[in-house]
């Protein structure tokens, strides 16, 4: 996995979060790995990123409804 990848996808990692959150962030995490294996370049660190700052709102958002 090229580093730019590995830096990023590391922030998809949902152990540590409690049950709920877990139960949110889990398809991130699910997809960011497959598309990681899958794809390559520029548009995939970009494209991660963005999924990363999607997943963050869901977070959020299940926060909120709490």
């Amino acid at each position: 996995m090229h580093p730019a990848i590995a830096s990023i996808i590391r922030y998809f990692e949902y152990g540590h979060l409690p049950p709920d959150l877990q139960e949110v962030s889990q398809p991130f995490h699910a997809l960011a790995h497959s598309l990681a294996e899958k794809l390559s370049g520029p548009e995939l660190t970009a494209g991660l990123r963005k999924l990363l700052e999607a997943k963050d709102c869901m977070v959020r958002a299940a926060l909120d409804g709490e």
